[in-house]
């Protein structure tokens, strides 16, 4: 009742653009977090599977045959980097062989010369060890395997896989 005239106003349901906008938002958005969590699902279960895989690697003992630390400079104003330059030989199925990688992705680059340093010192001249080598190409062998890490780590990126979903279901299913 308004000023002695009884006004009835029933308001229909609408759908406003706005809602649908934010809806069609919150999808996007939630999908884009989930292929986020799922690419870094995939890498880190990839480099767990490879980590796995090359301790199955036949072992066979090697021995080192340099070991010195590299340095290089891109150009005068990008600062110093260090690497361990290890080389080894082994011998694979009756034949002499040599390796020159400490990981899987070879011997990395560090701005830390002491880092590299540690790592030749850990591989000196002359030292009895063992290598891993690949059993599908033979000139392939490494000194250390891979860390497991990544799979112990796989759920974190995993949360916003189901993250994302979530926010994509919900805001489907709003009504």
């Amino acid at each position: 009742m308004f000023g002695g005239v009884m006004t009835e106003s029933r308001l229909a349901p609408k759908t406003s653009t706005s809602s649908h906008a934010g809806r069609w938002y919150l999808i996007f958005l939630g999908l884009a977090v989930a292929l986020i969590g799922g690419l870094f699902v995939f890498l880190m279960g990839r480099s767990f599977l490879r980590a796995r895989e090359m301790r199955n690697w036949p072992e066979t003992p090697c021995v080192i045959i340099s070991s010195e630390i590299r340095e290089r400079q891109h150009d005068e104003n990008s600062p110093r980097e260090f690497q361990a330059n290890l080389s080894f030989g082994y011998e694979w199925q009756g034949q002499p062989r040599t390796g020159d990688r400490l990981t899987l992705r070879g011997n990395p680059w560090s701005s830390k010369r002491k880092l590299a340093e540690e790592r030749a010192a850990a591989y000196p001249l002359g030292k009895q060890t063992t290598c891993r080598v690949s059993p599908e190409n033979p000139d392939f062998a490494v000194l250390k395997t891979d860390s497991l890490a990544p799979g112990y780590s796989i759920w974190f990126p995993a949360l916003f896989v189901v993250g994302g979903l979530g926010i994509t279901i919900r805001a489907a299913l709003k009504k």
